[in-house]
């Protein structure tokens, strides 16, 4: 990845997802946080954000996500909105690793 391509987030934020998959939290944060710096409105990111800071109980950098995501798009305000969104891109398994560190971030089941 060249640190001048314009478009590196998506492997920067893909990168993030694999982490959080793995269960290497830290990692899927610091890559989240690379692919957000270039593109702010990643919106998928943020998700993966929230969902590993809910993995570290970092509840307040979670929230921040979880708002930044309510301001952007509507229905990833709750479990049941985002697991219906998502739940045509993600296998299973990767749905519930995603679901449930975004229920430890404190995202309400609505």
């Amino acid at each position: 990845m060249s640190p001048l391509d314009p478009a590196r987030w998506g492997a920067e934020g893909g990168l993030g997802f694999a982490h959080l998959l793995a269960g290497r939290y830290e990692e899927a944060v610091e890559w989240a946080d690379r692919a957000l710096n270039v593109n702010p409105r990643a919106m998928g990111i943020c998700g993966c954000k929230a969902a590993a800071c809910g993995y570290l109980g970092r509840g307040d950098e979670a929230r921040a996500c979880i708002r930044r995501l309510s301001e952007f798009v509507s229905g990833f305000t709750t479990i049941t909105g985002f697991t219906k969104a998502w739940e045509k891109f993600c296998s299973a398994g990767a749905l519930g690793i995603y679901v449930e560190g975004l229920r430890k971030a404190g995202l309400p089941e609505g």
